[in-house]
This record gives structure tokens, sequence and C-alpha cells, in this order.
């Protein structure tokens, strides 16, 4: 019996089927509009193989490791009135409602102003003040992202290469600084993790360190992923393994032991926990891959409430931004889409990485959270798969036959097919102040993958003196 191959339009394939001839449809499009020239000259461009080559191995090859917790100040240098945040950079004028509000606690918790609201005058005149994206520092900052200069601060590294990157500590969900919240709730939370939290997680850390070994990051990813999480925006199971390998340090720290059972209590009750260790470990492989000349490879996907951007293995710490877009998804109370504010966070890097989004098959639980379907789920994974390098044998998927996630996002391969990278997220009010609305799916801003690649069109030219 023969078999016809359709390509495009699903009118033919209907046709012949209706003849009962087998069919094979195959899902085709035309490259990105605008694309064809870029395209043709990255893609023969002499570097580009060995150059991705290089740069998924070198993701693959990092190991993170918690070997501290401490305040920003120390170790990110921040001084008052210097704050981080999540994505490309942006000013106050341009700033989103999420990220004013996060900024406005932030002056508050620091003693710049006593009352949120008039941290607004503060950051207006922009006297003394300053916001700098926190990939600009090594860190990555869930939603708004804001760090302070008393925050204390996860320290992962590469014990290969000695690299560090770093994240805050996880204030759980609903009405927290980092969807924007910013009321007296919040900033006392944010002072007990302050004075109460951070030293005693910072005695746990170097304590577990020095007796057993630091924490391997990386080696919970791996276990979590077969246990239901995609870490994104389900981390329960990593952060009991967290708990796990932590809590008997915590026990006989010598803490009061009213503070030691409310911080475990804490940190058991709040499932996104770990995000915050999931999130600098994608970093810190990523960022192996970063300056290698030719390679087509994306290392960073961050939003700030107001840009998308993107940074790229071959083309420095340039950002290629556009419009964040608005995620599609299931709303806390009576929230709607009218309430909810553009994609923030750089809760991208771990779909960047491979995870997240990429591994929704591993987590079919975490589809009622963000509004897809089990189906859904194991279609985008397999998906992704079209627009990578390659497969991260260490975080493999075993409803898939444990095979490995989708590493390495190519932007080639995003411009040759139209296919974007899938991003599972929550969704912070857009008003100041609000906190979380809801979570749901989102994707980049199709024209900033055709930005990176005319930049790397326009490198690989310069390299051929053309």
């Amino acid at each position: 019996m023969s078999t016809v191959v359709n390509v495009g339009t699903d009118l033919l394939a209907e046709g012949v089927e209706a003849q009962a001839v087998d069919v094979v449809r195959v899902d085709w499009r035309p490259p990105m509009p605008g694309t064809d020239t870029d395209l043709a000259t990255v893609v023969a461009d002499p570097l580009r193989h060995e150059a991705n080559q290089r740069a998924v191995a070198a993701m693959l090859g990092v190991t993170a490791r918690l070997v501290d917790v401490a305040p920003a100040s120390e170790v990110l240098g921040l001084e008052r009135g210097q704050f981080l945040h999540a994505g490309p950079p942006i000013d106050w004028e341009r700033a989103s409602g999420p990220l004013r509000g996060a900024l406005m606690g932030g002056a508050a918790l620091e003693g710049l102003v006593e009352d949120p609201e008039d941290a607004v005058a503060l950051f207006e005149s922009g006297a003394n003040v300053s916001l700098e994206p926190c990939h600009h520092r090594s860190a990555v900052g869930p939603m708004a992202g804001v760090v302070t200069p008393s925050m204390w601060m996860f320290v992962l590294e590469d014990t290969e290469t000695g690299r560090r990157t770093y994240c805050s500590l996880n204030e759980g969900l609903g009405k927290v600084l980092r969807y924007g919240a910013y009321g007296p709730d919040v900033l006392t939370r944010l002072r007990w993790m302050r004075d109460v939290l951070g030293p005693l997680l910072q005695s746990a850390v170097r304590s577990t360190r020095d007796a057993a070994g630091p924490v391997d990051v990386t080696g919970i990813l791996t276990q979590m992923l077969q246990m239901g999480d995609e870490a994104h925006n389900r981390n329960r199971a990593g952060t009991l393994m967290m708990m796990r390998d932590l809590s008997p340090a915590m026990v006989t720290s010598g803490f009061d032991t009213a503070d030691v059972a409310e911080s475990m209590r804490f940190i058991g009750g709040n499932d996104h926990f770990f995000l915050n260790l999931a999130m600098p470990a994608c970093k810190l492989a990523l960022d192996a891959a970063r300056g290698i000349e030719g390679s087509t490879m994306v290392v960073a996907m961050a939003r700030n409430g107001t840009d998308f951007g993107i940074q790229v293995a071959g083309t420095g710490d340039e950002w290629f931004t556009g419009p964040a877009q608005l995620a599609d998804g299931l709303f806390l109370g009576s929230y709607g889409p009218e309430d909810a504010n553009p994609d923030i966070g750089d809760s991208a890097i771990t779909e960047t990485a491979g995870i997240g989004g990429f591994a929704m098959a591993t987590a079919p639980a975490i589809v009622r959270l963000v509004g897809g379907t089990v189906p859904d789920a194991l279609a985008t994974t397999r998906r992704m798969h079209e627009i990578t390098l390659g497969e991260n044998p260490r975080w493999s998927i075993p409803v898939l036959d444990f095979q490995g996630t989708a590493t390495g996002i190519d932007v080639t391969r995003v411009c040759r097919t139209g296919i974007l990278p899938q991003i599972n997220t929550g969704m912070a009010g857009r008003v100041a102040g609000v906190g979380q609305v809801g979570a749901g799916l989102v994707t980049p801003p199709a024209e900033i993958f055709p930005q990176a690649l005319a930049r790397l069109a326009e490198r690989t030219r310069e390299r051929a003196g053309a």
C-alpha cells in the first residue's frame, strides 16, 4: 500500500485519507519572516558547529553545589541605595507595577524611607539610588527579582572552576515582595528572614559543607525531575530533599529552638523554596557557555515586566529585547486577565537550561496550576527538542523512557522552525502592591530571535571580512 507524505496545510492529507490511503503529516513551516539571508550566513559559519558543541559540553559539565548563604552586601558588593532587579536593564519610568512595588518595599526594608509609598519620589528623583539587572552580577531573581544589600543570598559554586552564582531566599506565594506586594506583613516577613532565617541557614550550610561536603544542587535536580517536579512551578520534592540535607545541622546549630522550629516550618510549608536554588544552578551551567564565538546557543532568557530579553553565547553580554507577553493560565480568587502584568522574572533561566516548561512531561500535576493538559505537557516537552542542540543525560524524564531534557536553545532553529521556547510561570498583579494573581504559560516575543540572528550574522560577516 502507498503512503503519502503531506507538508503544509491539511487539505490534501484529508482528501487522500478519505480514499483510505495512509498519510504521514509533516509539521513544517517557513522560517521567520526576513531571516532567510541571516540564516544562510549563520548556518554556513565555519565556527558554528564546533562552537555549539563546546557550548553544550561546557553547560553539561557544570555541577552546582551550595557552599554558603550570606548577605548581598558581602557577596555581591551591593551598597546602600543599590537595587538589583530581574530581566534586562530598565529605569523607574518604564518599570512595571510589580517591579515598582518590589522596589518600594525594598527601599523600606533598607530604611531609605519609612513608608513604601514615599519611595516613589525617591526613585523618581534618582538621587542616591540605582537599578541594575541581577544577571549583571552573576545573580538571578524570581519575578521582580529585587535584591537589596541586607537580603541573604544562596551562594552556588562550580567546584571545577570556582565560578559562583547567587539568588535570594524564597518568601513563599501570594502577597510577597517578588510579586510586587509591600504591605506591613511583607516587610515583617522579610525582616524575619534577614534577622533569623538567613543567619540560621548560613550556619547550617557552612556546617554541612565542612562536615560532609556541600549540598549537590545539580544532583537534587536530577532526582526531583524523576519525582514529579519540573523545577520552575513545582519544587516540592526538591524542597524536601534540601530539608533532608540541612535539617540535622539546623537542629544542632545552637540557635534558639523556637527559631529553628519556625524556620523549618516556613521552609517545609513553602513548596517553592528550592526554586531559588534551581535558578542559580541553571545560571551557573549556562554561564559556562558565555563568550564562545560562533555559538548560536541562548544563555539567558529574562523579563522585567516590561521587556523580555535574551543573551546568546556568541554575542557577549548584549541583550536582544521585545515586549513581555501576557501569560495564559489560571487566576487566583476573583482575579482575571485584566489584573495580570506582562511576564516578569529571571526564572526562565530554568527553561533556558532545559527544565521548567521544557520538562513539563515529568510533572503532569503542574498542568492543573498553569492551565494546560497532560497531553499538552507531553507534546510540549517533545516539541522543545526541535529547537535545541542536544539533551541533558543527567536530567531525564521517566514517562519519556528516560529521555534527557531538551538542552541548549538554538537561535537558528527557533528562526527556522518558528517554534518558541515554552515557559510556565507565575503571574504578578499589574498594580504595585497586589502580589500574585495567577500562574500560566507564556512564550518570548518572536522578534527577539531574528534580532539575535542578525547580530550573529553581522559578526560572521565581520570575521569573514565581507
